[in-house]
């Protein structure tokens, strides 16, 4: 990894922490999350995938890092919103077989933050065949597995049956690749490495393929504007034991600056909006719609301190390739905040 890519990853990961912050009462849980009909979509969903990118980014900074006070308030917020885990005993009993409870929960489990109540609780549920029979692609499978062990739970299934069903683990022919088969793959090497935790997980086979196709897949999908994938697709790279060529990297990263709001929101994709193209004469300081923003914008943060974070330990025990630079402020640098917002401190 070089200096620039380092510097440049960072430079987003600062100003999108800065817009998630701003923006984190969006993240609350509201009256309908507990509804008969409520959206998990709109509720849960959100609030489990900002837990599970602060769980993982406050166990790869190093204490010192300036950006843990703003990822660890984030957490909190988000462990605050459940009830500190009460939450989650009440969603079981409303849906005994919903999946989704015991996935964000695991969220929480791998940052330290469990409820014994609801840990007992779903350890009798995933005893039943009810539990072990619900039908689920592959993909997800890996994911509810993944989730059981963080919270606890005996697992249900084989990781080594359930990958090899998925896209990713079928290795297939590189040209089908397209939008689904694209966030299937990505959500594989995330369980796989458990959300980037652990520096093994990934089959040599799956890595060599993902080294050698993951650069143009990356490459199509910020040339359509997919900013949303190409970040998970960028948290991919930065999982691989040996990363593609800085060249890839350093391209990618700043298409993906170029592409980020001076708020620090970075839309899902399609056109970027730039105010300075716009009738006024201020900017607007909400580019776009929440739910338009909200996903991407978390995934650049992940996969920027994915490709920021010092080694896993694993790395150097195993002797694998490790980046060659942990980023460090260039002389002379000063972050500017963007639109009057700073990482919270």
């Amino acid at each position: 990894m070089t200096a620039t890519v380092a510097w440049q990853a960072r430079s987003v990961e600062e100003a999108a922490l800065a817009w998630l912050s701003a923006h984190r009462d969006r993240f609350a849980l509201g009256d309908d999350a507990l509804a008969a009909d409520g959206q998990v979509n709109g509720t849960w969903k959100p609030l489990g995938e900002l837990a599970q990118v602060c769980a993982t980014v406050s166990g790869r900074i190093p204490p010192s890092d300036p950006l843990r006070p703003c990822v660890s308030g984030l957490l909190d917020f988000a462990w605050e919103q459940t009830g500190r885990g009460e939450l989650f005993l009440r969603m079981q009993a409303l849906e005994p077989f919903a999946t989704y409870p015991l996935e964000v929960y695991a969220a929480f489990a791998s940052a330290g933050l469990r409820h014994a109540g609801y840990e007992a609780s779903a350890a009798v549920l995933a005893r039943t065949r009810g539990w072990r029979l619900t039908e689920q692609c592959p993909t997800r499978r890996l994911g509810v597995i993944g989730a059981e062990r963080r919270s606890g739970v005996p697992p249900h299934g084989r990781v080594s049956q359930a990958l090899r069903r998925t896209w990713l683990g079928g290795l297939p022919e590189p040209w089908t690749f397209e939008r689904a088969a694209g966030y299937a793959l990505t959500h594989v090497v995330f369980h796989l490495t458990d959300w980037g935790r652990t520096a093994r997980g990934v089959p040599p086979d799956l890595a060599a393929y993902l080294l050698h196709w993951l650069p143009p897949w990356l490459d199509t999908c910020l040339e359509a504007r997919m900013w949303d994938l190409s970040c998970e697709l960028l948290a991919v790279a930065a999982s691989l034991p040996t990363a593609p060529e800085a060249a890839v990297l350093q391209d990618a990263w700043h298409r993906l600056a170029a592409a980020q709001h001076t708020s620090g929101a970075i839309p899902e994709e399609g056109a970027v909006h730039d105010a300075a193209h716009r009738p006024g004469p201020e900017p607007d300081p909400e580019p776009y719609d929440f739910t338009d923003c909200y996903h991407s914008t978390l995934m650049a943060v992940y996969a920027a301190a994915l490709t920021t974070a010092p080694p896993l330990e694993a790395d150097r025990a195993a002797g694998r390739p490790v980046p060659a630079l942990v980023w460090t402020p260039p002389a002379g640098h000063h972050h500017e905040r963007r639109s009057g917002q700073g990482v919270p401190g």
